[in-house]
């Protein structure tokens, strides 16, 4: 601020112009002039002066009118207007306070008055740019803050999945796919941009159980005998135990991609035996994505199917999987997105 604070007068009257110039220059005051209403609009947008004195009979467009621009313009809205007006009636002073003014002068103003209104008018115009700012920077910090812990949370949440599931090759770069394809269908499914992206962050918790199963099962080069899967089935029970209770979007989320990522349309799938819509959006979605990734990828116990194949595997069926285990819903979603899910995987192939 230069001096006491820029003041632009506005009045059709030069020598009023005049005179109050001077006087405010005087005081200290920086002194901007407009002889009409719109000269007086570009110089606030432009300048954005502290106060504006505003004679309220001009031709062409009057006080109040100039008055109901500034603030209607995001720019001038906080700007006080004092107005200057010849007119005494209690009507007039209505509809000027109706315009957004703050205060009134009679024409031609007292000097002394004048200074001590302006005085008065700049401390509180001081007071609240203080409060905004103060606010904008309170509210730029908490911003900050929440990001900082927002990246950390899900840096942790990458981390956990990893530890978990560390001891299988090209596991980071399953996550890391898993995540697009679930944002992928969530977004083509027509969910809340919010719940895509906190799918982005929780499905790669689907499998976090797997660290209570015992590395001759997890890691076994051949299939599994059936008492041998009836332990693996049990990952997503371990998953859920470790993932339920927070109060988190991303561990709730979490938590149904873990229970629910084997459950079937149909009832044929664990651990519940669930069907059709009692199975969560995360389940449904993780079913088929992670049969997908698992086709397309090479196992201890199978080699790498390429995507053309995996494909026709998922939609036409072939032993264990058929497509009623899928909803039909998702299942369309996969259909109009294979091209997607191919470059995903290509993009975020096993190192």
């Amino acid at each position: 601020m230069s001096g006491k604070g820029i003041v632009l007068i506005v009045d059709d009257d030069k020598l009023n112009l005049t005179t109050i110039g001077d006087a405010l220059l005087s005081f200290g005051y920086e002194v901007l002039k407009a002889s009409n209403g719109k000269d007086a609009l570009n110089i606030a947008m432009g300048s954005k002066p502290d106060v504006i004195l505003l004679d309220i009979v001009m031709p062409g467009m009057d006080g109040y009118t100039v008055c109901r621009s500034l603030r209607e313009s995001d720019i001038t809205k906080h700007i006080p207007v004092v107005m200057l007006t010849v007119l005494n009636d209690t009507e007039s002073r209505y509809k000027g306070l109706e315009a957004g003014a703050i205060d009134f002068l009679n024409k031609p103003p007292d000097m002394v008055e004048l200074n001590i209104r302006l005085k008065n008018v700049i401390q509180l115009k001081e007071y609240h740019d203080f409060l905004n700012n103060y606010n904008e920077l309170l509210k730029n910090t908490v911003d900050q803050k929440t990001r900082e812990l927002r990246e950390s949370y899900i840096d942790t949440i990458y981390r956990l999945t990893l530890a978990a599931e560390y001891k299988e090759k090209g596991i980071a770069s399953h996550l890391k796919r898993v995540s697009h394809y679930a944002t992928l269908l969530a977004k083509h499914l027509g969910l809340p941009a919010k719940e895509a992206e906190t799918m982005l962050y929780a499905s790669p918790m689907h499998d976090i159980g797997k660290i209570g199963i015992p590395d001759e099962i997890l890691l076994k080069p051949s299939e599994l005998l059936p008492e041998e899967f009836e332990v693996m089935k049990k990952h997503t029970i371990i998953g859920g135990k470790i993932l339920s209770g927070s109060g988190s979007e991303y561990m709730k989320s979490g938590t149904k991609f873990a229970i629910h990522h084997h459950e079937h349309w149909d009832g044929t799938g664990y651990p519940y035996g669930l069907r059709g819509q009692e199975i969560s959006i995360e389940g449904r979605i993780m079913l088929i994505i992670d049969r997908y990734d698992a086709l397309c990828s090479s196992r201890p116990y199978k080699a790498e199917i390429d995507h053309e194949t995996s494909v026709k595997i998922l939609i036409h069926g072939h032993k264990k999987t058929i497509p009623a285990h899928y909803d039909p819903m998702v299942l369309e979603a996969f259909k109009d997105n294979l091209k997607e899910f191919e470059r995903i995987y290509e993009e975020y192939r096993d190192a």
